[in-house]
């Protein structure tokens, strides 16, 4: 019981040894707070075994042991580096972004943005073909120039660039603002190559090439200046078109006819080697040679066929061998039958002469037959030229492609441009990414020395 009750008692305290160790926590703060700030130097190790056993025997006193407390670490002081890492900040971000928003808001001047839209339409019915094939190779994904996509390239070129400014002076219009506005002004003085950068800075170009409509933003110091000058780039586009237009009629003609000239050559050559086939040959058809030789063997067979029924009834008439009727009837018949075979063996082996000359005349049928069949060829062909000229003539009488605007020259009534808040969001923005990446360069190569 007695054992029990003493387990489960706390252990007491000695009232004598709280006021001492009290006492001696605040004396070693006290002597904390009066030691100097820098570090102390460190103990020997041989003395520290004895320190310790001092500290045991000091810090134990009544089952108890007292931790030494120690120093406090000074006050955070700013140094060199932060100063330097606050001026670059300050030089960096915050200046260069003041610099811009004054720039802008009070030095700026004011543009206006007039908005032009348009196509290039084709005109119904021609060249459908042509539009199948477009279609199926922007499905398969291979490319196809259209007027539209030429249209774009030549808004961009210098040529555009030096027919607008001799018209209505764009450098005159650009330059306004010059010298106050030297960031979205123009130099006067600046060569071609200078004003077609300031030009495409200037006029925004929004294509779709799957519906193949162009939209433009035309920006100037002025809204009439905007709208001329989206007026100019409407009538130039409507001029490139029309010489599209018409370069494609001159080669559609040109085309056209010189089909129609090698028809004609070919033609003439053929219609040469007959006339040259007849002389040769004295033969103006063999077509109807052959039938005529047809009928006149057909009228020896048929000499042939009453020869020898006469010469039946002859037999059945006398009974005198020495008749001389008959022998005379032989001799007929056989006259005929000499001459039917002559006349056969001309299709196959005899030869025809003309004058000295002697030809098989089954090779001059097949000649004349190839001589034919080349005289038919040109002939259609020849027809097919002169009506691909007159259908090349019909369309080229009317104009196949033609500038379709869907958005007129606009006149703005406010100023939406240069974009203010925005433009100066983005230079803090990319300020502030590039002091933050230089400043943390900067740490990581200053802690790996």
């Amino acid at each position: 019981m007695n054992n029990a009750g003493k387990m489960g008692q706390k252990p007491r305290r000695d009232p004598d040894a709280l006021p001492e160790r009290s006492e001696r926590v605040r004396s070693n703060s006290a002597s904390a707070q009066n030691r100097p700030t820098s570090t102390p130097a460190p103990t020997p190790i041989a003395d520290a075994p004895e320190k310790q056993s001092d500290t045991d025997a000091r810090g134990r006193r009544g089952g108890e042991r007292l931790t030494t407390l120690r120093p406090v670490a000074s006050p955070a002081r700013m140094r060199s580096r932060h100063w330097g890492l606050i001026a670059s900040f300050v030089l960096g971000v915050l200046l260069p972004t003041a610099v811009s928003i004054v720039y802008l808001f009070f030095v700026s001047a004011d543009q206006f943005a007039s908005t032009v839209g348009f196509t290039v339409r084709r005109e119904e019915g021609i060249d459908a073909t042509a539009g199948l094939f477009g279609g199926l190779a922007q499905f398969t994904g291979t490319g196809v120039t259209s007027e539209s996509d030429i249209l774009y390239e030549f808004i961009h070129s210098q040529e555009i660039v030096e027919t607008i400014d001799a018209r209505v002076n764009l450098r005159g219009m650009y330059s306004r603002h010059w010298p106050i506005d030297p960031v979205f002004a123009l130099d006067p003085s600046v060569a071609i190559e200078d004003l077609l950068f300031h030009w495409q800075r200037m006029v925004r170009i929004s294509y779709d090439q799957s519906t193949r409509l162009i939209e433009l933003r035309v920006l100037a110091f002025s809204a009439e200046d905007a709208r001329r000058i989206a007026d100019e780039i409407l009538l130039e586009g409507q001029r490139k078109i029309n010489d599209l237009n018409t370069a494609a009629r001159q080669d559609v003609m040109r085309y056209a006819n010189e089909d129609l000239d090698v028809a004609l050559e070919r033609l003439k050559k053929s219609r040469e080697a007959m006339t040259q086939f007849r002389i040769r040959t004295q033969i103006v058809d063999p077509d109807s040679d052959i039938q005529g030789r047809m009928g006149v063997l057909s009228t020896l067979q048929q000499q042939l066929a009453e020869a020898l029924i006469a010469y039946d009834l002859l037999l059945l008439q006398t009974e005198m061998d020495s008749d001389p009727r008959i022998a005379q009837s032989l001799r007929r018949i056989e006259v005929i039958r000499d001459r039917i075979a002559a006349e056969r063996n001309t299709f196959a082996t005899a030869s025809h002469e003309v004058g000295e000359l002697s030809e098989n005349y089954p090779e001059l049928i097949a000649e004349y037959e190839s001589l034919s069949v080349d005289r038919e060829y040109a002939e259609e062909s020849y027809r097919l030229a002169l009506a691909a000229v007159d259908a090349a003539r019909a369309e080229a009488a009317r104009q196949s492609l033609y500038l379709a605007p869907f958005i007129r020259p606009t006149l703005p009534e406010t100023s939406e441009y240069p974009r203010r808040f925005v433009i100066s969001g983005l230079v803090a923005v990319f300020l502030l990414l590039a002091w933050s990446i230089l400043a943390l360069a900067y740490y990581s190569l200053r802690d790996r020395r």
